[in-house]
């Protein structure tokens, strides 16, 4: 089997986005210890408590060793370059998962190593949390051809990622961003020309969420803006998911967050801690969708 790089959800055809999400809901037993006697490298630059607890618990499960390193054990070129980190690692794991500021970091990984290298989040894309959030509308929804899912706030990592998943996966994707933060002219085209899906934008976000099936948001500070936090809250305070907002929703529509969250600021307690929540469901399927993604990887089909 040829090497294969998670880097964006791009990285997988429709067809293979649809496996692995169907080995993320296949018992642990069936997927045969892929990893068994192998170790995964796991890099942080950037801390996350779900992002390490999922992989390291899904590579666990798989039969193999994660290794935890922390990004000053490396220093990405300043006591090496990305490349030679790469080759060494390729030496002692079967994947190198990294968790990145910037994106070119995990391309120059890829570029060099001879072990599959995984995104776990870059200041371009999240397509690990893609997979958990696909994950779970589908439990909850079914298929998402025809569903209509509706992202409030800054158009981020977080927010590509879904949009690349969702038109993949045939569903309309809308995003609700005040002016200046949405995606450009060119993105909305490249987002829709991935799939049988649709992209559709908006700077009213109650516009955006009219008759949405699910309701996604996330901070509207990202690690490495706290500069900005001020003028963000300002931009951004009425973009809040709230109930009122839900209730333009479709009849029953969820809401969804990445997390952490950062209540009444993206998302009112009221709606945080409601029956339309499945933010904690999301977080228990980034183990499920890491497993699933792992095995992918390492050949189960």
């Amino acid at each position: 089997m040829s090497k294969r790089d998670f880097l964006t959800v791009t990285d997988l055809s429709a067809d293979e986005l649809a496996l692995v999400l169907s080995l993320a809901v296949r018992s642990v037993s069936s997927l045969s210890h892929p990893l068994e006697g192998l170790g995964v490298a796991l890099i942080f630059e950037k801390p996350s408590n779900r992002t390490r607890q999922s992989m390291e618990m899904a590579v666990v499960q798989l039969g193999g060793h994660p290794v935890y390193t922390r990004g000053e054990e490396v220093q990405f070129d300043v006591r090496e370059s990305v490349e030679d980190v790469a080759r060494t690692m390729s030496g002692y794991h079967a994947i190198v998962g990294a968790r990145v500021f910037k994106h070119e970091v995990v391309e120059r990984l890829a570029d060099a190593a001879t072990v599959p290298i995984i995104n776990m989040l870059s200041d371009r894309a999240h397509p690990m949390q893609a997979l958990a959030d696909v994950l779970t509308m589908t439990e909850v929804l079914g298929s998402l051809a025809g569903r209509t899912v509706t992202w409030v706030g800054d158009y981020n990592n977080v927010a590509r990622s879904l949009g690349e998943a969702c038109v993949m996966l045939g569903a309309l994707i809308r995003y609700g961003t005040p002016a200046g933060y949405g995606p450009s002219v060119v993105e909305v085209a490249r987002l829709a020309a991935l799939g049988s899906g649709a992209v559709e934008t908006f700077e009213d976000p109650s516009e955006a969420v009219k008759g949405a099936d699910a309701v996604h948001t996330d901070t509207w500070t990202s690690m490495g803006q706290e500069s900005e936090r001020e003028a963000r809250v300002r931009t951004f305070s009425p973009y809040t998911v709230t109930m009122n907002l839900m209730r333009a929703a479709a009849p029953g529509a969820g809401f969804y967050h990445c997390a952490p969250v950062y209540r009444e600021f993206e998302v009112s307690t009221e709606v945080m801690d409601s029956d339309l929540s499945h933010v904690v469901r999301q977080g228990h399927n980034r183990l499920h969708a890491s497993r699933g993604l792992l095995a992918f990887l390492s050949g189960v089909c």
